[in-house]
């Protein structure tokens, strides 16, 4: 099968994409697929064999480590000369043609919030995971708590704001959450206990978006539970050695302590499920996706957002709570494409 796996763009998470994609890329050779990776903002500008080619010349690649802090996207973003969009890099379209299907391995905006899988559904192009509405809903974090709203899934209560209104520190809860409300990978995210740390937060996640929104602070376990195909997956509990789980823990091994299945009890175990399921049916997922739960302890448990193109990297929760079902990483790749090719036919 010819896979093009598609990551990179332009988003603060591009790193993080394109070890995912990395990783992804050498399971579906060594599985004996012709994959090849493409970075969506670069593209192919100095394509010079047939396409057709560069999927027989596909061979593995070097591991694309992840650096602690996130990359500079306006130095990024400087370096390309041209392409096909803002955001789309020459030759991506006409290499994905090619493709039986594309892999998702993007991560953050480019991909999540559903503007390329709505680019390919108009060039007819196959591509994992869930359609372009879903994927938006998913992204837009206060959309996305509406809807839980309209279910009845707990969720920390939040305030969206917006740069330029005027909003009052005051009104604000504390202990609070500042973040980003379509970001990923816990980049522009604080917590805060004071009114000056508040403000201090809010304007940390105005750097990284004209929406943000300041959630409740809710006291409570870090959980993560991944659905496939419909069916939830075993929990996972997070436990960072310090701080929250920010992008430092995410992704350097050994940052944080991941336990599957959780060590929590039977009951949790069966809710946190149900509302994993709950979730992916309510923002119209397919395929597959991760969401992030809190579990206070009286064993409430809040839903805090859906992740519709899990991280796939050496650290990732999705493959370890995979690999708890016998699932290894090269089988749990393939699934998604076997699942991603039944919404075609």
């Amino acid at each position: 099968m010819k896979i093009v796996v598609l990551a990179g763009g332009l988003s603060p998470e591009r790193i993080v994409s394109l070890s995912s994609g990395t990783m992804a890329c050498n399971a579906f050779l060594k599985a004996g697929h012709q994959a090849i990776l493409l970075d969506l903002f670069f593209g192919m500008p100095e394509l010079t064999i047939d396409i057709d080619q560069l999927f027989e010349n596909a061979k593995p690649l070097p591991p694309a480590p992840i650096s602690e802090t996130e990359p500079d996207l306006a130095a990024i973003a400087a370096s390309r000369p041209s392409g096909w969009s803002d955001r789309i890099g020459l030759n991506v379209i006409e290499i994905c043609q090619k493709a039986d299907i594309v892999y998702m391995a993007l991560h953050g905006a480019d991909g999540e919030n559903g503007s390329v899988q709505k680019v390919f559904d108009e060039h007819g192009i196959r591509y994992t995971g869930s359609g372009h509405e879903g994927c938006r809903l998913s992204m837009d974090k206060h959309a996305a708590k509406e809807v839980f709203g309209q279910e009845g899934i707990l969720t920390p209560a939040s305030w969206l704001l917006r740069r330029g209104e005027i909003f009052s520190l005051d009104e604000l809860p504390l202990p609070a959450v500042a973040k980003p409300n379509s970001g990923g990978s816990s980049i522009g995210i604080s917590i805060a206990t004071t009114r000056a740390e508040l403000k201090r937060a809010i304007e940390f996640a105005f750097q990284q978006e004209d929406s943000i929104l300041v959630e409740e602070f809710i006291k409570g376990r870090e959980l993560s539970c991944g659905v496939l195909d419909g069916k939830a997956l075993p929990v996972i509990e997070i436990i960072p050695k310090e701080g929250f789980y920010d992008y430092k823990n995410k992704y350097q091994a050994g940052a944080a302590l991941e336990v599957t299945p959780a060590p929590i009890s039977p009951a949790a175990t069966e809710k946190v499920q149900r509302l994993a399921e709950r979730v992916f049916r309510a923002l119209h997922l397919s395929v597959y996706a991760r969401m992030d739960f809190l579990l206070t302890e009286e064993e409430e448990a809040y839903c805090l957002e859906a992740n519709t193109l899990p991280g796939m990297t050496p650290t990732s929760l999705l493959p370890q709570e995979a690999a708890v079902l016998g699932i290894d990483y090269i089988h749990l790749c393939e699934k998604i494409i076997d699942l991603s090719l039944e919404k075609y036919r």
